[in-house]
């Protein structure tokens, strides 16, 4: 997605035309940071352990883009030397870092590149987190959702008059013609049929769910068609973010999964 995934000018391969060839110039990795310029907050414990404005985004070719922050912004004493080292070609020798906190010590937790190879952009001074290992991220006031957002990424939710049609096993379970379409940076364009359009008594709920940083926290749905069950082949946002918001009270159906078929039209 975004720069460096998916379809993205920096992902390899790369989809879209420039007045040049890109990777003709470009190293077969790129690397790209810039500043973020919100306020970002690290808690564990109850404890905060970073806090600062001088946050910046790596992208890298492949990878979802990490923050990587001022060491100088970390609570004194909570970063503890490690014994690891990793090598990465195009950015260096990193080192390692545990937190420990109020006497709990969290293993490996963060790493820096004090000594970046040459043509990496600046990384000396700045520490990245393995932001899992935290308990909560804040951006400004509010707790991130999953990892953080790429300000090169996009998320349109258009309301459509297209008709669609979602078939699993053969059998129609949903038709509309007033879905939602989302259009999302370098994913294929995903269709929402109204609740109300979706056949009684097909889906069934699902444990299964997943977090997407643009969209919300998603439930999943099962389909149960001539007592064969299709296991999460649909999902919803109860409670989507603004993004997304137009897609409430909708269901999306996995039109790659083995037996959906969803058929867009005119």
């Amino acid at each position: 997605m975004s720069l460096t995934l998916g379809t993205g000018p920096l992902a390899r391969p790369s989809t879209g035309q420039l007045n040049a060839d890109l990777w003709s110039v470009a190293p077969p990795h790129a690397l790209y940071l810039h500043p973020v310029g919100e306020r970002i907050r690290g808690v564990l414990g109850g404890r905060t352990v970073v806090d600062t404005t001088g946050a910046v985004l790596l992208h890298e070719t492949g990878l979802l883009p990490r923050w990587y922050l001022p060491e100088t912004d970390v609570a004194p004493g909570l970063l503890q030397p490690s014994d690891t080292r990793t090598t990465c070609p195009f950015k260096g020798e990193a080192r390692y870092w545990h937190l420990d906190v109020d006497g709990s010590r969290v293993d490996d937790a963060a790493w820096s590149y004090p000594d970046p190879v040459a043509g990496c952009p600046p990384l000396a001074g700045l520490v990245s987190f393995y932001l899992e290992r935290l308990d909560t991220w804040y951006i400004e006031e509010e707790e991130m959702l999953g990892h953080p957002r790429d300000p090169f990424h996009r998320v349109d939710a258009r309301r459509s008059s297209r008709h669609v049609v979602v078939r699993v096993g053969g059998q129609v379970v949903a038709e509309t013609r007033s879905p939602v379409g989302i259009f999302e940076t370098g994913l294929p364009v995903r269709w929402y049929v109204p609740e109300a359009d979706v056949r009684d008594g097909v889906l069934r709920a699902s444990d299964t769910t997943s977090v997407c940083p643009y969209k919300g926290v998603a439930g999943y749905e099962h389909v149960t068609v001539d007592g064969r069950r299709y296991e999460d082949v649909a999902w919803h946002y109860p409670e989507p973010l603004l993004e997304a918001l137009p897609a409430a009270g909708h269901r999306c159906f996995d039109g790659d999964g083995d037996g959906v078929e969803v058929q867009v039209g005119s």
